[in-house]
């Protein structure tokens, strides 16, 4: 229908109503009765896309932009390379926070790994805390600055019935765990980390010959060493097999079986990093319960021989009488409690002797942080918040004999 003519009147034209279809006209025959084809949208511009690198860089894009953007990159130099540049420093902005995770989120995540692909070559059960010690104060190191490393630190010990300390730095710690870790390399026949000129004896002399003989003063370049060497004694432990763990280390003044000494390390380990962390004001948690009660049963199985050294050397009071090796005796029970708790029986009177409750003269009750500080000569035995019940001579013998455990 077309609109008026001269012929018809203005009257008879009706215009079509507003939102009314419209009629379309009469088509040729040739007319192609198929929907238009409807055309790709065209690609973003090069401007465009560079602009969209940033976002692209951080994951921000969407599926679409994120296409567009690779596919480009593949045709266009500059602009890979600006992408590249982006994402080495995307990664920049996310660093490592592995201090701050829950303590047992890196055994979890082990556990889950090792049960759907267990290792080849494990770690043993006694060098897993040690392990998992050097691990946590190396993740305490890794952002240290320069000035850091030179921040002030007190070692702490117990020795001749009172209590001592060192000064030193952040860096000569590590260089103290670097020289008495070195016993245990130079047991699995490993280089001694002080070379040929290392003195004779036990961890205080070396202490001493390593702070004594650098030119300056232990600087972060020890890390480096410590670390090297840690991985070397797990290595080492891991494929050596069976019947290592009894192999002796010598600490001077005494040895220890090498399992035994493993967990003598994680525990100095644990204490030093638990010194730095309080020097640079920074919260340190303490070992797993599973790694901790190790801890504590290596420094209950050591508590007679050294009550016995105590009494050797008039520290401490005779025993009460003469036991046979493997006969019942006199006995404290120590009871640990919190993480890493548990009971043990002391026995008072002989090393050789064999605990029994029949036999028990007094009772202890610790907390198990309170035990490991007096074990590492942080508290004196007076200091420690002990339940106690019993004979009171044999409580404050076993007491001393703990915070004796302790060295520089």
């Amino acid at each position: 229908m077309t609109g008026p003519t001269d012929d018809t009147p203005d009257d008879a034209y009706e215009p079509p109503a507003a939102g009314s279809a419209r009629i379309p006209g009469p088509r040729a025959a040739g007319d192609d009765l198929r929907a238009p084809e409807v055309l790709p949208p065209a690609p973003p511009s090069h401007a465009v896309l560079k602009s969209l690198l940033g976002a692209w860089a951080l994951a921000a894009c969407s599926a679409e932009e994120t296409q567009a953007v690779e596919d480009h990159l593949t045709e266009c130099a500059p602009c890979a390379e600006e992408a590249l540049r982006l994402r080495d420093a995307v990664g920049l902005l996310h660093p490592e926070e592995s201090l701050d995770l829950k303590p047992l989120l890196r055994s979890r995540v082990l556990e889950d790994c090792l049960g759907k692909r267990p290792a080849r070559i494990p770690v043993p059960v006694w060098a897993t805390p040690y392990d998992t010690e050097t691990a946590r104060l190396d993740a305490l190191l890794r952002d240290f600055g320069e000035s850091e490393w030179d921040t002030p630190v007190r070692l702490k010990w117990f020795e001749e019935e009172r209590r001592r300390s060192h000064r030193t730095t952040v860096a000569g710690v590590i260089g103290h765990l670097l020289t008495v870790d070195g016993l245990v390399a130079t047991a699995l026949g490993l280089d001694d980390p002080l070379g040929p000129q290392a003195p004779p004896g036990g961890p205080t002399g070396r202490t001493e010959h390593f702070w004594s003989s650098a030119a300056s003063p232990a600087t972060r370049k020890v890390r480096e060493p410590w670390r090297e060497q840690g991985h070397t004694l797990v290595r080492t432990v891991s494929f050596a097999g069976r019947g290592v763990a009894e192999l002796a280390v010598d600490y001077g003044a005494f040895a220890l079986p090498l399992g035994d000494a493993f967990l003598e390390r994680a525990f100095e380990c644990w204490v030093h990093a638990w010194d730095i962390a309080e020097a640079v004001d920074y919260p340190y948690e303490p070992p797993s319960g599973p790694h901790l009660h190790r801890m504590i049963d290596l420094a209950a199985r050591l508590l007679p021989g050294a009550l016995a050294g105590r009494r050797r050397a008039g520290l401490a009071a005779p025993a009460r009488g003469l036991v046979a090796a493997g006969a019942p005796g006199r006995t404290l029970h120590l009871e640990i409690e919190g993480a890493g708790g548990g009971g043990w029986d002391i026995a008072l009177d002989s090393p050789a002797a064999r605990p029994s409750r029949e036999h028990t003269v007094a009772e202890v009750a610790l907390d198990g942080l309170e035990f490991c500080q007096l074990a590492a000569g942080h508290i004196s035995p007076e200091e420690a918040a002990v339940g106690q019940t019993g004979d009171r001579e044999a409580i404050r013998d076993v007491l001393f004999a703990a915070a004796s455990l302790s060295r520089l």
